[in-house]
C-alpha cells in the first residue's frame, strides 16, 4: 500500500492536484447543503465569487514555485540534508514524522508569524474578513500570503529534507484538511471534539476565525492540532459564542474585490483587533 502512495506521488500530474483540489470544495460544497449544517442566511454563489478568485490566484502562485521545491527536495536527497535523512526514517515513519513536521513548519509556524508581525498580519487580513465562513474560505489568500505560504513551504522541504513525494502527499492532505476545517458544517461536539484531539475539527478551526481576540489568536493549525495544544494557543470558546470576520474591518466589504487586495497597503486600516 505505502509502495503504491509513494509510486503515485512520485509523479502525481498536475491535473490531479487540480482534481484533488477542485474535488474537495466541490465535495464539502455539497455536504454544506446537506447534513448536518449551520445556516448563516447568505448566498452561497454570491459568497463564493471573491473566495475562488482568490483561490485561483493561490494556484497560479503554487505553481510558480513548484519547480523550485522540486529541486529543493531533490537536492535534499541527494546530499542527504534535513531532519529525515539525519534520523534515517524510511516507510511508514517517514511518512508519519514527514507529515508532522511539514505542517509544523509550513502551516502552523507561518500561520503563527502571520499573526504576530504586522506587515504580515495585513495580507492576512484578507482570510480573516470573510464574515461567512465556508469551505470556499479555505483557499481565500491574499496573493502577497500566498507567496509566503509558498516560502514556507520550501522552507519545510528544506528543513525536512522531504522526499518529493512526501511534499505531494502532504499538500493534498493539507489541501483536504483545509476545506474540510473550513466547511460551514456543525459535527456532532463529541465527535468534533473527539477529533480535535488528533487534527482540526471544523469547530476548532472556526474559533480562530472570531472577529476578537484571543480567540483570533489561537488554534493555528491545519492538519494535526497537536501543535496548538503543545505551544499553548488551543482555544476552546464554545461555537455558538463564534461571530466571524474583523472588528477593524466593514463587514460589507467583505466581497469588495478591490478593497481586499488593497487592505495590506491601506494605511487606515488598523493592525489592532
Amino acid at each position: 500500500m505505502l509502495e503504491n502512495l509513494i509510486s503515485y506521488f512520485s509523479a502525481i500530474p498536475s491535473a490531479h492536484r487540480a482534481i484533488i483540489l477542485a474535488g474537495g470544495i466541490a465535495f464539502f460544497w455539497l455536504v454544506e447543503g446537506g447534513i448536518p449544517l449551520v445556516r448563516f442566511g447568505y448566498n452561497k454563489w454570491k459568497h463564493a465569487g471573491i473566495n475562488l478568485f482568490f483561490t485561483l490566484t493561490t494556484i497560479l502562485i503554487n505553481f510558480a514555485f513548484a519547480t523550485v521545491i522540486v529541486y529543493a527536495s531533490d537536492w535534499t536527497i541527494v546530499n542527504q540534508v534535513g531532519i529525515l535523512p539525519w534520523l534515517g526514517l524510511s516507510g511508514w515513519p517517514l511518512l508519519i514524522v514527514g507529515l508532522l513536521l511539514l505542517d509544523l513548519i509550513s502551516a502552523y509556524f507561518i500561520h503563527w508569524i502571520e499573526h504576530k508581525i504586522k506587515v504580515l498580519w495585513k495580507f492576512h487580513m484578507v482570510h480573516h474578513a470573510d464574515t461567512m465562513v465556508d469551505t470556499t474560505t479555505a483557499n481565500r489568500h491574499h496573493p502577497g500570503e500566498s507567496v509566503f505560504r509558498a516560502l514556507f513551504t520550501l522552507l519545510g522541504v528544506l528543513i525536512c529534507g522531504a522526499p518529493m513525494w512526501l511534499v505531494m502527499v502532504y499538500q493534498s492532505i493539507s489541501a483536504l484538511l483545509s476545506q474540510f476545517n473550513h466547511a460551514n458544517i456543525r459535527l456532532p461536539k463529541g465527535l468534533d471534539r473527539a477529533i480535535s484531539f488528533f487534527i482540526v475539527s471544523p469547530n476548532m478551526h472556526k474559533i480562530h476565525h472570531h472577529v476578537e481576540r484571543p480567540q483570533t489568536d489561537s488554534n493555528y493549525g491545519n492538519i494535526f492540532s497537536i501543535w496548538d495544544r503543545l505551544f499553548g494557543t488551543f482555544n476552546a470558546t464554545p461555537i455558538e459564542q463564534i461571530r466571524f470576520g474583523l472588528d477593524v474591518l466593514p463587514d460589507e466589504k467583505t466581497g469588495d474585490y478591490a478593497f481586499q487586495l488593497g487592505i495590506p497597503f491601506n494605511p487606515n486600516i488598523k493592525t489592532d483587533e
